[in-house]
């Protein structure tokens, strides 16, 4: 009785943890890459190949289970990034312009770098360039939990710095799905997406705070999106905007808060597990020199290893030097660079948009894509938190040196 009273205290403390999400994450990757490397590859193929069809009347969805999981399941994602990005643009952190110019540098030189890496070395290649977008992303679940492995040591600037940059990293990733990533333009169903902004805008006016009404929107949204060849997760995004921020009732909860409050769990703890078991399974069945050098997964390894430091500690070192900018209170240069060296785990953005640069290729580069993506992911989440760890201790030991002086 008393053990497994002691179990579900265990669970529920797992589950409060910063790093919980991260952890599952990385722990749904590996089930997806044992099960691509042993008798089970039968089983995970079929299970993703399964087709999942939706029909009413002469309106019908039908794809397999694995495109569900990246049109469907990644829209509640991208609804909850435009939730936070909302939240945070009216009355966050980057309500004050003072705290947006650093992190939005650090992201522009974060995307762009590696972006002109992977372009160096697929420059030949048509098909592979393609790709240039991958190493541009950053996956913002693992890099605050490999920064909550660190504890209280972590300044609540760096913590700051981090998410608003992985915010910025967000939009470039939406604008970048939005422009590059889509497929032939069905106008049509474009506007039956537009005639539902004016219902939205009212709702929003009105403040109703009613959540089926925003499904229903929603869902009529995601699935003119998904027919008009733009990629249906900007569907959440678009949605997220109108979602009001206060209460109509006097000391009433948010309705946004509240919703993203309850989406977060969702989110950390299903939707981007299931997303990275889907998605992660490699097979590493013949694998020599030649596909470990291959042009994809060099690119995409080095954009997100090196591109990523450069760019982001690069461009924000230069604003800070030329006064645009200024290093946020309690954190240190070398705290700086650890945190661009983190912003190199692309992992589930990486390989979402791996996924719309090449499906429609006709070329099977998928192995390439995610061997660069685990590679430059793995070294640069370690690199990062290896580099924080000691920056952090040497911190703490001059502080108290000075509180002993």
């Amino acid at each position: 009785m008393n053990m497994h009273k002691h179990d579900d205290n265990f669970i529920a403390e797992f589950f409060k943890m910063e790093s919980a999400g991260g952890i599952i994450l990385f722990l749904a990757a590996t089930l997806a890459i044992i099960c691509a490397n042993t008798p089970l590859l039968t089983y995970y193929d079929l299970l993703l190949s399964t087709p999942v069809e939706v029909r009413i009347g002469a309106l019908q969805v039908a794809k397999p289970l694995l495109l569900w999981i990246n049109d469907g399941l990644m829209a509640v994602f991208f609804f909850l990034i435009g939730l936070e990005l909302k939240r945070e643009l009216v009355e966050g952190e980057l309500s004050d312009k003072r705290n947006i110019i650093l992190p939005g540098v650090g992201a522009i030189g974060g995307m762009l770098v590696p972006a002109l890496i992977y372009v160096y070395c697929n420059q030949d290649d048509p098909v592979a360039i393609k790709g240039w977008a991958i190493p541009a992303a950053t996956d913002i679940a693992f890099a605050l939990g490999a920064l909550a492995l660190l504890g209280s040591r972590v300044p609540t600037s760096l913590k700051i710095f981090l998410t608003s940059l992985a915010i910025f990293d967000d939009i470039g990733a939406i604008l970048i799905i939005a422009f590059f990533y889509t497929a032939n333009i069905s106008f049509t169903a474009l506007i039956v997406v537009a005639c539902c902004l004016p219902f939205l805008w009212l709702l929003n006016r009105k403040n109703v705070e009613s959540r089926s009404v925003y499904i229903l929107f929603g869902l009529i949204m995601w699935v003119a999106t998904l027919k008009s060849g733009v990629h249906a997760t900007l569907a959440g995004v678009v949605l997220a905007m109108f979602v009001p921020l206060k209460s109509k009732v006097e000391g009433g909860a948010s309705p946004l808060k509240s919703l993203e409050h309850d989406l977060h769990t969702v989110v950390a703890f299903f939707i981007l597990p299931v997303f990275a078991f889907a998605n992660a399974g490699i097979s590493f069945s013949g694998v020599g020199i030649e596909q470990l050098g291959h042009e994809v997964s060099t690119g995409i390894a080095l954009g997100l290893l090196v591109g990523k430091q450069v760019g982001i500690f690069g461009l924000c070192a230069l604003a800070i030097k030329m006064g645009f900018s200024s290093l946020p209170k309690g954190m240190s240069w070398m705290n700086l660079y650890g945190t661009a060296a983190l912003c190199g785990i692309g992992f589930t953005m990486s390989l979402f948009i791996g996924s719309l640069a090449f499906e429609n290729s006709g070329v099977d580069r998928i192995f390439d894509e995610r061997l660069g993506i685990i590679l430059g992911s793995v070294v640069s989440g370690l690199l990062g938190y290896f580099i924080l760890a000691a920056s952090l201790k040497n911190k703490n030991i001059n502080d108290e040196i000075a509180q002993d002086s």
